[in-house]
């Protein structure tokens, strides 16, 4: 083991480790959401066992590096369209491609759902929903959305090492962080109403960005996250002067 002797191999894994931890802030805001609907004693359980699976897929995606690789191959190109004025470039259909574009819809219509639902049921329906919703159905979800995000987490750490040793820790340690704080997120979002109406808009916003992604046209993601959090910012600004009036009041 005397590459970690080497100063650099620690930089790069604390480096790995805090990437795939920012990466996986969409996750957890997505599992704070679809777990609320579970009774509170069933939540921490598919929490954790939707973020192990997505772990565990995480790793053997590393191990079919060839796999993802062939995902990014375009198998099919589409022709130039022109509109008048509008110009539709070509676009480059790839596995990879197919896949962002499947799980922008679901994020999109999943999001577009829970917040109708916050919108138009009452206190009393949303308490019975709790009750009736599946365990397997909600941990196949956080699933789902963690494979989906699971190929640009992993690209991402190809990226930076080319050691699988490495990267591998990285995955654990950053899933072992968002297993200690996805409990705590989740509680503060469900706390406030608001708050949950702004997370089910960052969800939008991230199913958006793959969807373009998935015809070709990258967003930053510095400037996703920057709104986010400055969002959020805004959001707990506004929740303390809600307070400070009910106290006043």
């Amino acid at each position: 083991m005397e590459i970690f002797l080497h100063t650099s191999t620690w930089f790069i894994l604390l480096t790995l480790t805090f990437l795939e931890v920012i990466l996986g802030i969409d996750n957890i805001i997505f599992i704070s959401i679809v777990t609320n609907k579970l009774p509170e004693k069933s939540q921490a359980p598919a929490r954790n066992i939707g973020l192990i699976v997505a772990l565990l897929f995480r790793i053997a995606l590393l191990f079919g590096i060839s796999l993802i690789m062939s995902l990014d191959r375009s198998f099919y190109t589409t022709a130039k369209y022109s509109f008048g004025d509008l110009v539709i470039d070509p676009i480059s259909i790839t596995g990879k491609a197919i896949i962002f574009f499947i799980g922008g819809l679901f994020l999109i219509a999943k999001s577009t759902s829970e917040m109708f639902q916050k919108l138009e049921k009452n206190k009393k329906e949303s308490v019975k929903n709790k009750k009736t919703f599946s365990f397997v159905w909600i941990v196949l979800q956080i699933i789902l959305l963690d494979v989906i995000f699971s190929f640009d987490s992993i690209l991402t750490a190809i990226g930076l090492s080319d050691n699988i040793l490495i990267i591998i820790i990285s995955l654990v340690l950053s899933m072992i962080v968002m297993m200690l704080f996805s409990g705590s997120v989740s509680r503060f979002i469900n706390k406030f109403p608001s708050l949950q109406i702004l997370a089910l808009s960052f969800l939008i916003l991230i199913g958006f960005t793959l969807l373009m992604q998935a015809i070709g046209k990258e967003i930053p993601k510095g400037y996703i996250y920057f709104a986010i959090f400055f969002s959020l910012i805004v959001e707990l600004i506004n929740i303390r002067i809600r307070k400070r009036n009910q106290h006043s009041s």
